[in-house]
């Protein structure tokens, strides 16, 4: 589903290369759900940004579906994002002077549906999320937790079968942190494939396995039924 061939990714600074990432090479089957763990500055972030089709690396090749993301021109790789994954991020990055459904329609609309089935589905979706009576809300009329599910029903909004989370609790309280990993589990029950980034321990075990990242390079893993391939 999701690859790295010998992903590497330098930045220059000051003169000098420094490397976010060296030689990683993982294997995401499709259905899995895999938490990134490790220190500020590991390359947690970075990683996740390139199996997105975000950022180019310096070496090596990213797969999705045995294509490689960056052989494609940049009309492409936003085809493929378009087509096949959906992002949940810390600041949830809601547009302020929208609703929470037309917030969620924003994806639809962009991919050209017709606008009664975007009002459908997006009710639908934050019915799911369990914001059924919030649909003419505007962030600042919901509260945080709120405002990360209307970014989870956002996310949902194309059907992806990839979900990549770049710290999707860290603004949360304990309570509704749980509540957004169980989303997260529900989605991945579906068949959907998660890579989720995170400095929550508790978050973290609740994957089917997790990748422990320093200074760049993966250094653990843990193990269960279905392998997380790591050269």
């Amino acid at each position: 589903m999701l690859s790295m061939e010998e992903v590497s990714k330098s930045y220059p600074h000051r003169g000098q290369a420094v490397k976010a990432l060296g030689g990683a090479t993982i294997h995401i089957p499709a259905g899995d759900f895999v938490s990134i763990v490790g220190p500020s500055g590991s390359g947690k972030s970075t990683l996740l940004l390139m199996l997105g089709g975000m950022l180019s690396p310096t070496a090596g090749r990213v797969l999705l579906k045995s294509e490689s993301i960056y052989d494609l021109q940049s009309a492409g790789r936003a085809r493929l994002r378009r087509e096949n994954i959906g992002f949940v991020f810390q600041t949830f990055n809601l547009v302020p002077y929208l609703t929470a459904q037309e917030n969620v329609q924003v994806p639809m609309f962009l991919a050209g549906m017709e606008g009664e089935a975007q009002a459908e589905r997006s009710a639908a979706l934050l019915e799911r999320v369990g914001l059924g009576d919030r649909l003419d809300h505007k962030p600042a009329e919901l509260s945080v937790g709120q405002q990360q599910r209307v970014a989870l029903a956002r996310m949902l909004a194309n059907d992806p079968a990839v979900i990549l989370a770049d710290e999707p609790t860290g603004n949360l309280d304990p309570e509704t942190a749980s509540q957004v990993i169980g989303f997260f589990e529900e989605f991945n029950q579906e068949g959907r494939t998660i890579v989720m980034v995170t400095h929550d321990p508790r978050a973290a075990a609740r994957a089917r396995r997790t990748l422990r990242l320093v200074e760049g390079r993966i250094v653990d893993e843990s193990h269960g039924n279905n392998a997380l391939h790591i050269a």
